[in-house]
């Protein structure tokens, strides 16, 4: 699914979609731009939204193997968006990568380093208009998968850093509008990102998100939230699926802040 044909389904969105309850939302048991690098980013071949996960060498790529679903199933209640109800996992030097505009990197551990073809891929996937969210599921910053992460981040972007995103950034309002990050646990109350001339292609959270969607075969929570319990957890789905749409659509919900109803509801 492209962006522009996702800007179109959230244009037909209701005009308040943050609405929604945390009961609602958490009942148990249900089902930088396009420049010239070569290359672009390819049209997907349907218009379904694909969760891509990147796998890699070492570490452990896929702490949370049950967080996915969970987050497809309120995608698919909550947007207009059609998901594949399966994830797609692939290497960073899997041709189909140009195939998917999201790519999800999880982890826990340090993990080997990826190749100079791995980096140049992934490089050229971020620079053509993909995007990635890394979830760290250990949250212990300098450290476990943190210190990887960032050892590629170097590699990738070798004249930037991961900065604080501030509240105003498009992800917090991209579909709902919220200033908490959320997570299995708070190892940080905010969200790191590497910035390109006003668009976010790498997203980074140490606070395991992906243990916070997580249930288990009967639908109950695989873990606790801690400290803030189910309204952490609720704020944890709200923040996927922020980062979702901002995914798919960009800075649209940035563009349209003149409107007075969205401006209300930030005390702007």
């Amino acid at each position: 699914m492209t962006r522009r044909q996702i800007l179109r389904l959230l244009l037909g969105l209701p005009a308040a979609p943050w609405a929604v309850s945390a009961a609602a939302l958490l009942a148990p048991g249900r089902a930088g731009r396009a420049q010239a690098a070569q290359p672009r980013m390819r049209e997907p071949l349907s218009n379904v939204f694909v969760f891509a996960q990147l796998q890699y060498r070492g570490g452990e790529w896929d702490p949370n193997p049950l967080g996915v679903g969970p987050l497809l199933e309120e995608l698919m209640l909550r947007t207009s968006i059609e998901p594949a109800p399966q994830r797609q996992v692939l290497t960073a030097a899997d041709p189909q990568l140009f195939a998917f505009p999201f790519l999800y990197m999880a982890g826990r551990y340090e993990f080997q380093a990826f190749t100079p073809a791995e980096v140049e891929a992934l490089g050229r996937f971020l620079h053509a208009g993909g995007f990635l969210f890394a979830d760290d599921a250990l949250g212990r910053p300098g450290s476990g998968f943190d210190r990887g992460f960032r050892a590629l981040i170097r590699q990738l972007f070798p004249a930037q850093e991961l900065r604080r995103l501030p509240l105003d950034h498009s992800v917090f309002r991209s579909f709902y509008l919220t200033r908490s990050v959320g997570g299995r646990q708070l190892a940080s109350p905010f969200l790191e990102g590497i910035t390109i001339d006003e668009w976010t292609p790498v997203i980074l959270s140490q606070n395991d998100h992906g243990g916070a969607w997580a249930r288990d075969r009967q639908g109950s929570w695989l873990y606790q939230c801690v400290p803030g319990g189910e309204a952490q957890r609720k704020a944890a789905f709200l923040m996927g699926l922020n980062i979702i749409v901002y995914a798919l659509s960009e800075n649209y919900k940035r563009d349209i802040l003149h409107h007075p109803f969205i401006k209300r509801r930030l005390n702007l």
